[in-house]
């Protein structure tokens, strides 16, 4: 083992107690016994910053229909998801000024998935991202606490909301 570095509290979450049903039809449905920290809802998707964030502005797009597959979204979903991703990119770009991102979805438990309920990452990259922590403790440094980016991701929708954006 002396070749790896292991982040404990991750595989805490994955392995820990979690709340009876999926988490992300919890948070569409706002249940209370989940934190919500969405940042748009519509009748097709909600936008959620990741509790558990690989990056500030770390956004996990997700269908109101529980699917698990991309090949179940509807033609109407699929133009939907590439208006939000769009607009989100916009808005990421305006609020953490990324120098890159990593787009996509992690499909099955074997790929990595650790919510069954089909969900997009929309992950803002940052030049020169490994730290002393990433390297001693297999630790993420976050310069930026998950409520403070919805606060200001929801601050962005408001002044300028999808609705405007797409019409």
């Amino acid at each position: 083992m002396k070749d790896y570095f292991l982040n404990f509290e991750k595989y805490a979450y994955i392995k820990g107690p979690k709340p009876d049903g999926c988490i992300l039809c919890l948070i569409r449905d706002r249940n209370p016994a989940v934190i919500d920290v969405s940042v748009y809802r519509d009748e097709l998707f909600v936008v959620t910053v990741n509790l558990y964030p690989y990056n500030p502005g770390h956004l996990l797009l997700f269908p109101v229909r529980h699917i698990e597959d991309v090949r179940q979204y509807s033609p109407e979903e699929e133009q939907r998801l590439n208006d939000l991703t769009r607009y989100f990119l916009d808005i990421a770009d305006k609020i953490h000024r990324p120098a890159g991102y990593n787009i996509g979805y992690n499909m099955g438990h074997p790929a990595g998935a650790s919510i069954d309920h089909l969900h997009l990452h929309l992950i803002p990259r940052y030049p020169h991202e490994t730290g002393i922590a990433d390297l001693l403790a297999g630790k993420r440094v976050l310069v930026e606490e998950p409520r403070e980016t919805a606060r200001r991701i929801r601050e962005a929708v408001d002044q300028d909301p999808f609705s405007k954006a797409t019409s």
